[in-house]
């Protein structure tokens, strides 16, 4: 039998000794829920430590992050590469400790969280993962995907909206092997949480068809482990396992306190705490037997071990199957998406169609979640709108055992398919943090759809993709007051703007066909960033191209003066423009080569991409010296930047009104923009 308090009080230890040592951080939670985590950890947690990216390990996730050091603390103890002296670094510049925990920083960290509410929602995308990989690529006597999704979650995480929906959904879906456990401690940084957090979480779980277990002593291992065993019997329902404990357990001033909660115990306290939990050792000082009784290597090769020999017979048997998921699950594209990207290209460019920007996503998608298996789409109750389901993405169902199930066998898919198109319901928000768990899981790229104008709901979201550098791509559609009617709400202003200020994030807004399916194709080669396509709902002409080969640099040259007649006519200025924009800029060039002002129009989809590009190719594509005037239906700010001497924008909020009557109220005409060609060219 695992001495577990032992264990349990090293983490404690662990957790208060950092904290003091950093004069920052969060103590309480890790000392309470501590035994929390030597029930999971010790007993049930599939894991290696000496290979943190096995696929078939099970997933764990802190949604509560300002706990980080319980994580580090286990991580630490198991045998993960994360020696004493980075948990004496904690929150310190450059170490693997960080005040929160971050994917890709410190081994065995899953995903990045501190945001609450996002995590537990990211636990979601990774248990749908698990599921949805199951049920494609397992096969009778050969279950090579077979993990559990846990989380540890607390009072923050459970009032904050977004679990809500996550909630909602995971039920929906029936993840039996999504199990939660949440930290019932009462306290958070204002106090009890009495006064402000009245629900009955038991029933509201319940409600949205979990299995619930508890109240248990969440500061006894044995009766967590209990918990847990029993919710793994769940295989239809997600399971919320409710345990009561004491933040900053041990501390005899601290405890139950909200003092506790996130600021050091101070050495007078600490020395006291380590009488009451007898512990005799200095600060960071382990004993053997702490280690011995915690040590996860010899265990967690094994496992992964047994697991290698369970994929090579499969490879034996389905060698394609298992090519397959081996690709998938390292993130690489097929052999064939070049090809399969051109062929796109070329084709959008022959037909040279005048669709929606939104629908050219569409046309682009049924060529890339063809090649693309990987491609798991949806939309927040929009499909019809956001355009973004495909032939070969049916919905995603699930029958009453909640096994996926697969759509009609069609004469082009005899077999049927999988569901590979979610309808995530009216929640922006748990979609795009559940999406951020599908991508962080592996085996899928994420898109999901929604108006531009709701991308607020969704930003947060949207950050930690961009900083846990995630493939996952929104689709924003009705991207300006080119929606009309619906008016100022739903018209999107400082949206483009907005999104291109968040780092890491690519933000494309293509003016056609082409335009788009390049967007597309760059996305889905943004291994550690994530995209935002910004789209039209009114339909935009085709512009012709000579080359389509620096679309995808962000920015090129779309037209010069030769183009309406002025064949040896200097250029006299240059106008950039973006989406439905690069149409006025075409038509506002005619105008003025009927005065013989010649001008270049250079289409930019993409700011962000193009501001990655090399010096030589920027002053080739906006050459200096001559006047630059920007066009997009949007807050003007961010153009400044590139030297222009006029932005046709909007700084205000929009009206309702056909889009036509808006166009030209706001002075997004050919003739305006000509006019400021001229004004500008005249100072």
């Amino acid at each position: 039998m695992a001495n577990q308090a032992l264990m349990a009080n090293a983490i404690r230890a662990l957790a208060m000794d950092a904290v003091q040592l950093a004069n920052s951080g969060h103590p309480g939670a890790p000392m309470g829920m501590a035994d929390m985590a030597v029930a999971l950890w010790g007993d049930h947690l599939r894991h290696n430590p000496a290979n943190p990216h096995w696929a078939d390990r099970d997933r764990f996730v802190l949604s509560n992050g300002h706990a980080s050091m319980l994580l580090y603390a286990v991580l630490h103890l198991t045998g993960y590469d994360l020696s004493i002296d980075e948990l004496k670094k904690f929150r310190q510049l450059h170490s693997k400790t960080a005040g929160h925990p971050e994917v890709g920083v410190t081994p065995g960290v899953e995903t990045t969280t501190g945001p609450l509410g996002q995590g537990i929602t990211n636990a979601v995308g990774f248990a749908l993962a698990e599921k949805l990989l199951a049920a494609e690529f397992n096969r009778p006597s050969h279950a090579i995907v077979d993990h559990h999704t846990y989380a540890f979650l607390g009072d923050g995480c459970l009032m904050e909206g977004i679990s809500h929906e996550a909630a909602a959904l995971a039920g929906a879906w029936k993840l039996g092997k999504l199990i939660a456990l949440y930290d019932d401690n009462g306290i958070s940084i204002d106090g009890p949480v009495k006064p402000w957090f009245i629900d009955n979480t038991a029933e509201r779980f319940k409600a949205y068809g979990w299995n619930v277990i508890g109240p248990v002593d969440g500061n006894d291992a044995q009766a967590v482990s209990k918990a847990i065993a029993d919710a793994k019997t769940s295989t239809d329902k997600p399971t919320l396992v409710i345990c009561k404990t004491q933040i900053g357990k041990g501390s005899p001033n601290r405890a139950n306190t909200a003092k506790a909660h996130g600021e050091p115990l101070g050495a007078d306290e600490i020395g006291l705490t380590r009488s009451a939990l007898h512990w005799p050792y200095a600060p960071f000082e382990l004993p053997a037997t702490v280690y011995a009784e915690w040590d996860a290597k010899a265990a967690g090769a094994k496992a992964e071990a047994a697991w290698n020999e369970r994929f090579a017979a499969y490879a034996k048997a389905f060698p394609a199957l298992a090519a397959e998921f081996t690709r998938r699950m390292k993130g690489e594209l097929p052999k064939s998406f070049h090809q399969t990207a051109f062929d796109a290209v070329v084709a959008a460019h022959a037909k040279g169609e005048t669709v929606a920007s939104r629908k050219a996503s569409q046309l682009a998608l049924e060529a890339f979640t063809a090649a693309l298996p990987e491609m798991l789409g949806g939309s927040a109750d929009l499909t019809g709108s956001n355009l973004t389901n495909t032939k070969s993405t049916p919905s995603l169902r699930f029958d009453e055992q909640g096994n996926v199930v697969r759509s009609e066998g069609s004469e082009q898919f005899p077999d049927g398919l999988l569901g590979r198109h979610i309808n995530y319901g009216v929640r922006e928000f748990g979609m795009a943090a559940i999406m951020n768990g599908l991508a962080l899981h592996g085996g899928f790229i994420p898109y999901g759809g929604t108006f531009l104008t709701f991308s607020d709901y969704s930003r947060n979201a949207i950050r930690m993709a961009a900083l846990m550098k995630q493939r996952v791509i929104h689709v924003f559609t009705h991207d300006s007051i080119g929606l009309g009617e619906d008016g100022p709400t739903h018209q999107s202003i400082e949206h483009a703007a907005s999104l291109r200020l968040i780092p890491n994030l690519d933000v494309w807004r293509p003016g056609d066909t082409a335009e788009t399916t390049v967007a597309w194709a760059v996305a889905l080669q943004n291994a550690t960033r994530p995209t935002a396509l910004l789209l039209s709902r009114q339909n935009l002409p085709y512009s012709p191209k000579s080359d389509l080969s620096d679309i995808s640099k962000g920015a090129y040259v779309l037209a010069e003066p030769e183009r309406v007649g002025l064949k040896n006519k200097k250029v006299k200025a240059v106008i950039i423009a973006t989406g439905s924009e690069v149409q006025l800029a075409l038509k506002a060039q005619e105008l003025l080569a009927a005065k013989k002002i010649g001008v270049r129009v250079v289409s930019m989809p993409s700011t962000t991409t193009f501001d990655r590009q090399d010096v030589a190719y920027k002053k080739r594509v906006l050459p200096k010296g001559l006047p630059r005037i920007a066009v997009e239906m949007g807050v003007t700010d961010g153009w400044w930047k590139y030297g222009v001497s006029a932005v046709v924008g909007i700084d205000t909020y929009g009206e309702s009104a056909p889009a036509g009557v808006l166009f030209k109220y706001f002075g997004f005409t050919a003739e305006n923009v000509a006019a400021t060609v001229e004004a500008a060219l005249s100072r």
